[in-house]
């Protein structure tokens, strides 16, 4: 046997149990194999000591913003970058996010679809950074929340060739605005902006070409055109009332709450955040997390996603969702770690990633301790030993990473 093995700590199985007495070997960039220790007896090749740690597979960010850099106000000081500067700054984000243990994201609207230059270089190993899918321009109505940079489209004949526009230029996924935001100034969140014939109309020509549809979606009446028009994801779900619950159920929509976006707006409240912005996230703070403790309680289905990019939200400290949704909506570690990963992966249709099994992609997170009883192992990047991405080694924190490194690469 050649490549490298894991051995001595516990191995997170797919099930969300923690397998001890395991060894994990990879090679060639892929899990070759996951089997009891002594089967590994005479390994000859490059061992990692995992005694008193924890390998999980790498998180996945099912929301980010990598031309956001996570400013008071993002949107402006994004605005006085050239194109160049821009880009460059996008894949210094995507290389910060892997290095916080998030190897796969997903990039929820961009600027003029510069952030599709970083993530073919990532994704094609050019350069090392996570797996990224990427929506292009936000699609959204005139006056609509993310004007500033989406793509302005209204009735359904506009929507439908606002979303071939999106597939045209490269986009992995499309997202729609079915609802007003918080960082949009003039709109509520709670108001629904496209009616539910033009979210049907958008969400059904994605899918008829397969790309899967992610909805900004906080009031009650947006969340219900979104979901009746057969949307994948609700972003951010602010007001999920019984009505939407039993909806989304029935369809197995997920929601990808984003808790990160709004704790760090109201935990900042005197550092510059505009006011219009401090306002609605003051007012729809404590009502999301009841949403989601509500879904959660009811068994529906959650992706993890930070929006990342938003104000004092950084690339890189993505791995703070666990925390959140652990301590502020009560959401057990184990499932917490699913929502990380498992979910994120069958939400982003990525199938061989988001679980430790044999023949999928070697992205692993070490981490110190058990996650399973102490949440910040994971969230709390002074925690995180290793990240590989690919095989390839993203971050080393052990005394003996040098060596590792060399043998990787």
């Amino acid at each position: 046997m050649s490549g490298v093995l894991f051995s001595g700590g516990n191995v997170f199985a797919p099930n969300g149990e923690m397998l001890s007495g395991h060894g994990l070997l990879v090679d060639r960039g892929r899990i070759v194999r996951i089997a009891p220790l002594a089967e590994f007896e005479g390994f000859a090749g490059q061992r990692v000591d995992t005694k008193d740690a924890s390998l999980l597979p790498g998180l996945i960010d099912c929301h980010v913003h990598l031309c956001l850099g996570g400013e008071a106000d993002p949107g402006t000081a994004a605005e006085k970058l050239k194109p160049g500067q821009l880009t460059m700054r996008a894949l210094q984000h995507a290389q910060a996010t892997l290095k916080g243990g998030i190897t796969s994201i997903r990039d929820c609207g961009g600027k003029e679809f510069l952030e599709f230059a970083v993530r073919d270089a990532c994704n094609s190993g050019i350069q090392l950074g996570p797996t990224i899918m990427a929506s292009g321009r936000i699609i959204c109505m005139t006056g609509g929340h993310g004007n500033r940079w989406g793509r302005i489209a209204d009735g359904v004949d506009e929507v439908i060739k606002a979303v071939r526009e999106q597939i045209h230029a490269g986009s992995d996924l499309v997202k729609i605005m079915a609802t007003g935001g918080v960082m949009t100034p003039g709109v509520n969140p709670e108001d629904a902006h496209y009616t539910e014939e033009e979210m049907a109309a958008g969400i059904g020509e994605a899918h008829r070409f397969h790309r899967h549809c992610a909805s900004h979606a906080q009031g009650e009446q947006g969340i219900l055109n979104a979901v009746r028009g057969g949307i994948d994801s609700i972003e951010h779900g602010f007001c999920l009332t019984e009505t939407c619950i039993e909806l989304m159920l029935e369809r197995g929509t997920f929601v990808v709450p984003t808790l990160a976006a709004l704790w760090n707006i109201v935990s900042n409240d005197n550092r510059g955040i505009p006011a219009y912005a401090l306002e609605k996230a003051r007012k729809w703070a404590e009502t999301q997390k009841e949403s989601i403790k509500t879904y959660y309680a009811a068994g529906g289905k959650i992706a993890m996603g930070t929006d990342a990019g938003t104000p004092f939200n950084r690339h890189g400290e993505n791995a703070q969702e666990l925390k959140y949704m652990v301590e502020t909506i009560g959401i057990s570690p184990k499932d917490a770690l699913l929502i990380g990963t498992r979910n994120g992966s069958e939400l982003m249709r990525l199938e061989d990633r988001g679980c430790l099994a044999e023949g999928f992609a070697a992205d692993l997170l070490l981490v110190s301790g058990d996650p399973l009883s102490d949440i910040n192992r994971a969230a709390d990047q002074s925690n995180h030993l290793l990240i590989m991405k690919n095989g390839r080694v993203a971050l080393d924190r052990r005394a003996d990473g040098e060596v590792l490194r060399q043998a990787a690469e």
